[in-house]
């Protein structure tokens, strides 16, 4: 058995333990995979062009964005060259257009030091990230999961998971955060994984 399927083994068997109901949904779990730094900004633009949307319609959306730009190659450096219609086109909102735009400005004045973020403890990187316009809660909690392949992160602004928890634990009514709280505590220190079984059950 290679490494990565026993530290996948070693997950399921930590959700069979302490919570059979969770064990139960597991389909195909995958491994985290860590982004190099220099991909940090592409990421976070993919998050802000995600933000309340389908994948289906994010993934649309992204590739025209990615088109805007020499060989397909994201940077903060030209994101600012593009005009606001240009981005507009793609098919993302003015506000997304806002964000995009002040995070690649914040990038290129060192004001956001992105290489640094690595090396931050979780609340760190949400107390940077949600500096920036755009960037909230949700975002800098997608950002550590898969971004900074972070294993112990619950995203309770996520109406996926709220309404995944809603389905598999039988709540009548959408679960309060601290009925949330009691259920995920126990799926550290592997709470990302739990949310990727509850995205896709």
């Amino acid at each position: 058995m290679g490494k990565n399927n026993l530290i996948l083994k070693k997950i399921k068997n930590h959700f069979k333990k302490v919570d059979p109901v969770l064990y139960k949904a597991i389909k195909d779990l995958y491994l985290l995979e860590k982004v190099a730094p220099k991909d940090y900004f592409i990421k976070l633009c993919l998050e802000i062009i995600n933000q309340q949307l389908s994948d289906k319609a994010s993934a649309t959306i992204y590739k025209r964005f990615q088109k805007l730009f020499p060989h397909g190659k994201i940077t903060p450096q030209h994101a600012l060259k593009l005009t606001h219609e240009e981005v507009r086109a793609t098919g993302t909102s003015n506000a997304k257009v806002t964000f995009i735009k002040s995070l690649a400005q914040k990038v290129v004045n060192k004001e956001l030091q992105l290489e640094k973020l690595d090396g931050m403890a979780d609340e760190e990187v949400i107390k940077e990230l949600t500096k920036i316009k755009g960037i909230g809660p949700w975002t800098s909690e997608m950002f550590l999961m898969f971004s900074l392949s972070r294993e112990d992160v619950f995203s309770h602004g996520d109406l996926g998971l709220r309404k995944a928890i809603k389905k598999l634990y039988g709540f009548k009514k959408e679960p309060t955060r601290k009925e949330v709280e009691k259920i995920t505590q126990k799926w550290s220190p592997y709470r990302t994984y739990a949310c990727i079984i509850l995205w896709r059950s």
